[in-house]
């Protein structure tokens, strides 16, 4: 079944989305003003492939050890558990490391609300763990909309190594292939508990998009005027990606004496404003 979720979604959706999630979260747990549209607590025994599925390998920097293997996955005490460990004698692969990742492309996907990811990261130096969002063709008019920049990616967090920090971020084709990131701002830092969960999130909006961290807000990204074509294309759809990654150009590399790279997600969270966000057309 593929789900999208939109903040007009009629009362019988909402039901049944509840009814898809592990248990019922605290009503004081829920940000002001949002009403919870669906979660994952990651409760099962199994992780559920009606929503989620273990990344292919690519070529990019991000995905170029990505791997289907177990050793990679768990579900531990209510969190879904992505390792990135060395590879080993019988693994059957000849890259050096091995990392885990889900998204849940072409089965759900996310626009106008606001998305919650609690998590806590184990680094070690040169991992990159992430939470983001690229737009879905299964959900497009289009799939022309979701061609890369031009259909936009949503980085919600990124963590180098070691870091105190996390760094939010948004990619188009107005930012990168015409090179404008900083008219607007196209990214910010936020401080985080380095050996700690912490709460991740974007509200995505018709003419902006608003990024916290812990609930403090740390930058928005809005639409301008302006001549430029593909400076705000966030009206598609969007999927999303969990996943630990080790090495690459931005991050460096890997001791693998710190292996296993780890990141537990406790929760992802979606949630429509308690006074109807529109879909613009």
């Amino acid at each position: 079944m593929r789900n999208i979720l939109l903040p007009t979604l009629i009362s019988s959706a909402v039901a049944f989305f509840a009814g898809c999630s592990h248990s019922a979260s605290p009503a004081g747990d829920i940000p002001e003003g949002w009403t919870l549209e669906w979660e994952e607590n990651f409760d099962s025994p199994t992780i559920d492939t009606t929503v989620w599925s273990r990344i292919d390998r690519g070529t990019a920097d991000w995905n170029n050890y990505m791997s289907k293997a177990d050793t990679c996955y768990d579900l531990r005490d209510g969190n879904l558990l992505l390792r990135g460990i060395a590879a080993y004698e019988g693994c059957g692969d000849s890259v050096p490391y091995l990392t885990g990742g889900l998204y849940t492309k072409g089965k759900k996907a996310f626009l106008y609300g606001r998305l919650d990811i609690r998590a806590r990261i184990k680094g070690v130096q040169g991992s990159w763990p992430a939470i983001w969002l690229l737009p879905d063709p299964a959900f497009a008019d289009s799939a022309t909309d979701c061609a890369w920049p031009n259909g936009g990616e949503i980085d919600i967090m990124e963590r180098l190594s070691f870091d105190t920090i996390a760094y939010q971020t948004v990619h188009s084709y107005y930012t990168l292939t015409l090179n404008r990131p900083d008219n607007p701002p196209h990214g910010s830092t936020g401080p985080i508990d380095p050996d700690g969960y912490n709460t991740y999130s974007v509200e995505m909006y018709p003419d902006s998009l608003r990024f916290l961290i812990n609930d403090i807000h740390t930058f928005t990204y809005p639409r301008i005027d302006t001549e430029f074509e593909g400076q705000f294309p966030f009206s598609t759809p969007y999927y999303l990606l969990i996943d630990m990654q080790l090495g690459g150009g931005w991050v460096g590399e890997v001791k693998p004496d710190g292996l296993p790279a780890e990141m537990f997600v406790d929760r992802v969270r979606f949630y429509r404003r308690s006074d109807s966000v529109e879909k613009s057309n």
